[in-house]
């Protein structure tokens, strides 16, 4: 296992994987810092916002896919489950975030009028900032371009 470790460090693929998604959150945390003047340091690992971290993880792997091995089967692969990453994002995941702020919004409203609201866990408000707009989704989609174009043309010159 240990072996493993500095195979992946030295990997194209993982590092622009690994790239794609702290690019990501590093400009995230440091939007959240300049728009709003808040120091919020779960910026740097939550999802939701611009850029999509999730799209440019994927984003970036599969380009680093092509890049490396051309239209292969693995290419294909990594295509269609980046796909499926940004749908999520933007749909199923976007749409739990609006559930999550009603029902915030019903608590709330509930807790003003002393409404008992009983959940088993204790976690009454959710988190809300889960998906992301197509926007954001297309944020990250880029990204995840141009990180691996970067790393491969200007890191490795090209030859991997």
């Amino acid at each position: 296992m240990i072996d493993i470790l500095p195979q992946i460090a030295h990997n194209y693929i993982a590092q622009a994987a690994f790239w794609g998604w702290f690019t990501a959150q590093a400009i995230k945390f440091v939007w959240q810092l300049v728009r709003h003047g808040k120091f919020r340091p779960e910026r740097l690992v939550g999802s939701g916002g611009f850029p999509s971290s999730h799209t440019s993880f994927v984003i970036a792997t599969t380009t680093a896919i092509y890049l490396k091995n051309g239209v292969s089967d693995l290419f294909i692969l990594s295509l269609v489950f980046s796909i499926v990453v940004m749908y999520d994002a933007s749909g199923v995941r976007r749409q739990a975030g609006r559930q999550a702020q009603i029902l915030n919004q019903i608590v709330e409203y509930f807790s003003k009028r002393n409404i008992p609201v009983i959940l088993k866990d204790r976690e009454i408000v959710l988190k809300e900032l889960l998906g992301h707009t197509p926007v954001e989704v297309f944020g990250g989609l880029v990204l995840g371009i141009l990180i691996a174009y970067i790393q491969y043309f200007y890191v490795y010159n090209g030859v991997i």
